[in-house]
């Protein structure tokens, strides 16, 4: 998988309840408005891509310790994601986006963070693109 980069916001979250790692709805989207991780807080801040064939992914997500005692927790998302164009073309995109579909009211849908591509994509109708994740679907750790 290109470099999943976490946003500062997401990681003030974490430890305050706000966000729960376990039990809270993670979706992917996709969008061409440019991130940064200092920058962009929630989806709100994003103009994501209506999709022809597509929508937003939910993510079945875990978040467990990778080796008892290891202090290295793993947040993982159970699958690769797959778009694929129908009836339509999809794009462009540069951005991957992950965010927390449960928190209300504030903040609201906040972004945990992005695959930037580096330039945008088009699918034409019928093409996929997936995001592939490691073996262990790992998005990213915390220590």
């Amino acid at each position: 998988m290109a470099t999943f980069t976490k946003t500062h916001e997401f990681m003030n979250y974490l430890g305050t309840g706000k966000i729960n790692l376990s039990t809270d709805v993670f979706k992917w989207s996709l969008t061409n408005t440019a991130i940064t991780a200092a920058g962009t807080q929630v989806l709100a801040d994003l103009t994501p891509l209506t999709l022809n064939g597509g929508a937003f992914k939910t993510a079945t997500c875990t978040f467990a310790e990778t080796a008892g005692g290891s202090g290295i927790w793993r947040f993982s998302v159970g699958a690769d994601q797959v778009w694929t164009a129908s009836g339509g073309s999809i794009g462009p995109f540069q951005y991957v986006v992950l965010w927390d579909d449960t928190p209300s009211p504030t903040p609201t849908d906040p972004l945990v963070g992005f695959v930037n591509y580096g330039s945008p994509l088009t699918l034409n109708d019928t093409e996929t693109f997936t995001l592939d994740v490691d073996a262990n679907f790992e998005v990213f750790t915390i220590s």
